[in-house]
Parts: structure tokens; sequence; C-alpha cells
């Protein structure tokens, strides 16, 4: 299954992975643009070069160049994670056909990039995004904990079985860590990428370490009904 039906209001997880398992991004400028692509390619307007007048100071930055018009955002990103050879992102449709525009322009961006600094060939992703649509308010509080979270434990020292038994340890690692949307919603970081509603709506950051301790507490089951990996 590659995508369910959805529409302006619809919820999604999506994935997206590097062709043939390969790396998507391969340091920490890589990542960094891939933090700055969620920001400013979220918008009706699309500018020629966008990575250029975002750097026009010398150093990219999450400022909106003041030639630009006001950001009209095409979809809210909820969440977030990248790892090293794919991402998953926390979506709602905002306006009719808006992901998929987004995700095109994201795409687009990356590759190019990727293929110019590395000298490579072809597409940097295992053909076209992925995704799952999310169809309650429960589940999509277990899908940010399973993007947001779990995603990150995969990457803690000695993996996810390590980081759910030291699991305060972990998860102090994982508010840390720059590629995900974790460090957002607690606080520790402020970055134009992610509407916070959603979740701080529901919950004090202290309510939802809870929230995720509890995630990984429930039957195998609960964590497989969200698992979805592309």
């Amino acid at each position: 299954m590659q995508r369910q039906p959805y529409g302006v209001g619809s919820f999604l997880h999506v994935v997206q992975r590097g062709a043939r398992g390969a790396a998507i991004v391969r340091g920490k400028a890589d990542k960094e643009r891939f933090l700055y692509g969620l920001a400013h390619l979220n918008d009706e307007f699309s500018a020629e070069n966008w990575y250029r007048d975002i750097s026009a100071s010398g150093q990219p930055s999450f400022d909106r160049p003041e030639s630009w018009p006001e950001q009209k955002k095409i979809v809210r990103i909820l969440g977030f994670c990248l790892l090293t050879n794919h991402y998953h992102l926390l979506l709602e449709e905002v306006v009719e056909g808006g992901t998929a525009k987004f995700l095109q322009r994201f795409g687009t961006a990356m590759s190019k990039h990727f293929n110019q600094k590395y000298y490579e060939k072809g597409s940097l992703f295992q053909g076209p995004f992925r995704s799952r649509t999310v169809s309650s308010d429960t589940y999509l509080t277990y899908v940010s904990a399973y993007i947001q979270t779990k995603n990150t434990f995969d990457m803690y020292k000695g993996g996810l079985k390590t980081a759910m038994r030291d699991f305060d340890a972990a998860y102090g690692w994982a508010l840390t860590y720059p590629y995900s949307s974790l460090g957002d919603y607690a606080g520790i970081v402020e970055r134009p990428i992610i509407d916070k509603a959603m979740l701080s709506e529901r919950f004090t950051p202290k309510e939802y370490k809870k929230f995720c301790r509890d995630f990984f507490d429930r039957p195998e089951a609960t964590v497989d009904e969200v698992r979805f990996e592309g």
C-alpha cells in the first residue's frame, strides 16, 4: 500500500525512503538543509533559488527573506524525524493538493542538491512518497509518539530496546536530537517548522513524556498498529 485517500482536513503519516535503502543525507550540512527546506518550501510562493535567498547574509537562516511575500503554508507540519536513509512526517492537508505539491517540491530540492553535491545521478528517493491516513485523535497522538520518539530511539546507543529500558536517559537524549520535532514541543528549540497546537493543547511537555513512556509500555500490537515504514 502506497497511499490512502485523503483530502483537506486529513492527517497523514508520510514516509520517504532513499533509493535502494541508500542515505539521503551524508553530513550535518545536509541535515540542516532538510530543516530549512521544511520551513521554507511549505509555501504557495516558490522562489527561483530558495536556498541562496535564505543564505544572503552568508549563513542559511529560518528568517524569511524580505523580498519574499508573506508565507501561505500549503500543509501543516505536526511532527518530523530525519534518519540517515529516510524521513517521517506528520502532516495535515490544509489546501487541496497541498501535500502532494509540498512533497514534490521538497523531494525535488533534496534530490537536486544531493546529486549536484555528490556527483550522483537519478532519483534520491525510492519512488513517490508513501502515506497512511490517520483516522482518529487517539491514533494521531500514537503516531506522533511513533514518529518523534520511536524513530529517534532507534538511533540511541544500543538501539530501541536499550532506549526503552533506560527511558529517562534516552528521552533526554531524544529531546536534544536536532532533526526531530520532539525538542520543539518540549520548548528546547524554537523553529518555524511545526504547528505545535495539536499536541500542546493535549499535553504539557511533562505529560507528553509520560504518554510516550506509556506508549512503549502498551502491548506490542499497539505499537505495530501505528508502525508505518513505507
